[in-house]
């Protein structure tokens, strides 16, 4: 089906083991990192077709490593998710090119609605609050 790579960035572990197994049952490529730094050590990050990030994490939060990301030129549609949504950091995350800002419990339906947009490339942002 898909062989496409999707990266899942959460410091939690039962989220990020959730979305990975959802990920697959969609049948996508699935790498999963408890942090954003080991993210960017990835090998596979050049392969990254779609990131999912938590935005609240330790050191590096999911929206700083959405902007090294861009700032590096390697620009991947980014989904953030986050159990502290506000008005004014989805503003800011959606401006800085973010594809979907969700808030948790995240909803399976609206994130993967996020990630086949981002796929795709089609669509504007979506925000699932």
């Amino acid at each position: 089906m898909k062989k496409v790579l999707v990266s899942v960035v959460e410091d939690d572990r039962f989220l990020r083991e959730s979305m990975c197994r959802l990920m697959r049952s969609l049948g996508y490529t699935v790498d999963i990192f408890s942090s954003a730094a080991d993210f960017l050590a990835s090998p596979r990050l050049a392969e990254t077709a779609c990131l999912i990030a938590d935005i609240h994490m330790p050191a590096m939060t999911g929206l700083e490593l959405c902007r090294r990301l861009i700032d590096k030129g390697n620009a991947i549609p980014t989904i953030l998710v986050t159990a502290f949504p506000n008005d004014a950091e989805r503003a800011r995350a959606l401006n800085d090119g973010v594809l979907c800002y969700l808030g948790k419990p995240v909803d399976e339906v609206h994130l993967t609605r996020c990630v086949c947009a981002a796929l795709t490339s089609a669509g504007s942002p979506e925000e699932g609050l």
